[in-house]
């Protein structure tokens, strides 16, 4: 019997083939506890379970959307415009919901507020794969758009959409309250979705097809699938869960700003970045993407809690942001060297 042979008998310890096989997630984990660890000691009163639950609940609408913006990422795409655009179908829920404007039942708002989000990635995807536009482009366009759509659509005013079934959705709660702990529908949610994307990404044609563009587009047209039709279905699967974060989002706080949402962009690439997807397409993690929003939430938390200036919060996410894609540069660097 060669060495070989015995090696190839030795039972292998699950623990350590699932470590070896996701370590990037891993250390997003091993980072997430860490930042947690040192607000429990920095921060007053962080220790707190309120505190958790309510970092579940902020990350929820940015980490729905960042599911999204996931597949995305994996064709090597970008997707500027799911701030503004969550702003804007944010409005037109109030559109459809508020007792000043349709009055809609709540069912029927809930469908049409989806759609229109669709439409929003529809029109991403079809610009994108269908008129050849760059994606940042694309995107930054529809930025634009959006956030004028929003003012012009609102009248500039806030919609207060009064509905108690609809703020059930995010700050209602199906678990009774432990410990002044509250487990919201809307981190709920998100915990559900991030189930459903990561079946999409891993075990469906349009998780497999999103990555392989993503590898490599030419590549993936030889093989016979129809990129322009898939890279179109991603942008509107994409618009359907920015659509959930600005339920998410309205939901909350039971009226909608017409003039938010600016920014929003930036801290939904960054927590799929940082949970793991590459920049460059190929690369994706949907566990990944729901550990970097609560780490972007943890971050926001506990330096607020301490009395750090909201100026310098943005430096220190900016810079969590570039050690994330240069971790992501060295390991790609690694895997084309070997």
């Amino acid at each position: 019997m060669t060495t070989a042979t015995v090696k190839a008998q030795q039972p292998t310890n699950p623990v350590a083939a699932f470590i070896k096989s996701n370590m990037q997630l891993v250390m997003v984990f091993i980072a997430l506890v860490i930042i947690y660890a040192y607000f429990m000691f920095a921060a007053p009163n962080f220790a707190q379970a309120k505190i958790f639950t309510d970092i579940l609940l902020q990350a929820a609408y940015i980490g729905v959307m960042a599911l999204g913006a996931t597949f995305v990422i994996a064709t090597a795409g970008i997707d500027l415009s799911v701030g503004t655009g969550m702003t804007l179908v944010a409005v037109m829920a109030g559109v459809f919901l508020s007792a000043d404007w349709m009055n809609l039942p709540l069912g029927v708002g809930l469908i049409l507020v989806l759609l229109f989000g669709a439409f929003v990635g529809l029109i991403n995807g079809v610009n994108i794969s269908i008129l050849g536009l760059p994606p940042f482009i694309a995107t930054l366009a529809m930025m634009m758009v959006a956030r004028g759509l929003a003012l012009i659509i609102s009248d500039k005013s806030t919609i207060s959409i009064a509905n108690k079934d609809y703020i059930a959705l995010s700050t209602g709660s199906l678990f009774p309250t432990v410990g002044g702990a509250t487990l919201t529908n809307a981190a709920l949610i998100f915990v559900l979705l991030t189930i459903l994307a990561a079946f999409l990404l891993s075990k469906t044609l349009l998780g497999r097809y999103a990555l392989a563009i993503g590898s490599n587009e030419e590549a993936t047209r030889l093989s016979g699938v129809n990129v322009r039709l898939w890279k179109v279905i991603i942008y509107v699967v994409a618009g359907v869960f920015m659509a959930i974060g600005a339920i998410l989002y309205s939901a909350r706080f039971g009226f909608v700003q017409p003039a938010e949402g600016v920014g929003f962009e930036l801290n939904v690439i960054a927590a799929t970045v940082i949970g793991g997807t590459s920049l460059s397409g190929g690369r994706a993690s949907i566990p990944g993407a729901l550990l970097g929003a609560l780490i972007m939430e943890t971050l926001k938390k506990g330096l607020t809690m301490m009395g750090v200036a909201s100026e310098w919060q943005l430096v220190v996410t900016g810079v969590v942001v570039l050690l994330a894609v240069f971790i992501d540069n060295i390991r790609r660097a690694r895997e084309n060297a070997a």
